[in-house]
């Protein structure tokens, strides 16, 4: 019997691959069978995880890549088809949370995170689509946030940037789904709740008050673990998903529900 979830021969790329969540996903990918090539600022951060990924008998390209760079962005995607020959997944993972009201941020502020969370997932997808075209296949899965559809009124979360930038996220993948549905490739988004990753640990999960107040309010009563996300970023990479485009799966523990 076939088993839909395999990636066997399917070379993945995934942004922001060298901590947290996107490198829990590289290596996901990898125990289903997909070959890696991991995008992040930190080349050298890509080391550990590439490892892993050939240690289970998969290849791994690790690539410096700054996602807000488009000439960088241009110059990866053309040598990861180089050296594999083709994309068959691309996982948009990389992002930033800057704290702060419309009052409180800056320009620079709302500038840099506009580019990071939603401009380098348009220029992802700008160099990368024309390929999965060309091939009739593709599974794009962009990483957006539960907090594309809600919002925080507790001050120590208040993030506009943040909130709007992932709403966008929500909207470019509409967009890509409703226009490249007949080529043979979707476009779905996830939105995480909280998880720890390096993003989070020093900031949140340090805070004795903030995860009282999180446990509380989560219907779980705690946040997400390690490779929580994983089963969802398989599903909508993977062939289960066939007839599956435009959608947004929140993995949250329920906090959206509350």
């Amino acid at each position: 019997m076939k088993n839909e979830f395999d990636l066997s021969g399917r070379v993945a790329v995934v942004t922001g691959a060298s901590s947290g969540l996107g490198a829990d996903a590289a290596i996901a990918y990898a125990r289903y069978g997909a070959d890696v090539a991991l995008l992040a600022r930190r080349v050298d951060k890509l080391g550990k995880v590439a490892s892993e990924i050939e240690a289970m008998g998969r290849q791994a390209l690790p690539l410096a890549c700054d996602v807000i760079d488009e000439a960088q962005i241009k110059a990866a995607v053309e040598q990861v088809i180089k050296h594999f020959g083709k994309i068959d997944i691309l996982l948009n993972n990389a992002g930033i949370a800057i704290r702060g009201t419309v009052e409180q941020l800056t320009v620079e502020d709302w500038d840099r995170a506009m580019n990071t969370n939603l401009r380098g997932m348009f220029l992802m997808a700008k160099y990368v689509v024309p390929h999965m075209r060309e091939r009739k296949y593709g599974r794009i899965v962009n990483m957006a946030s539960v907090n594309a559809v809600i919002a925080d009124k507790n001050e120590m979360l208040a993030r506009h940037v943040y909130n709007a930038s992932k709403a966008g996220v929500r909207g470019l993948t509409l967009g890509m789904a409703a226009s490249y549905g007949e080529d043979n490739i979707t476009v779905n988004s996830i939105g995480p709740g909280l998880f720890e990753s390096e993003m989070t640990q020093n900031t949140l999960f340090a805070n004795e008050q903030f995860m009282r107040f999180y446990n509380a309010i989560n219907p779980m009563s705690r946040p997400g673990k390690r490779g929580e996300l994983n089963g969802t970023i398989i599903y909508f990479s993977s062939d289960a998903s066939s007839y599956v485009t435009g959608q947004h799966i929140i993995v949250d523990g329920g906090t959206a529900i509350v």
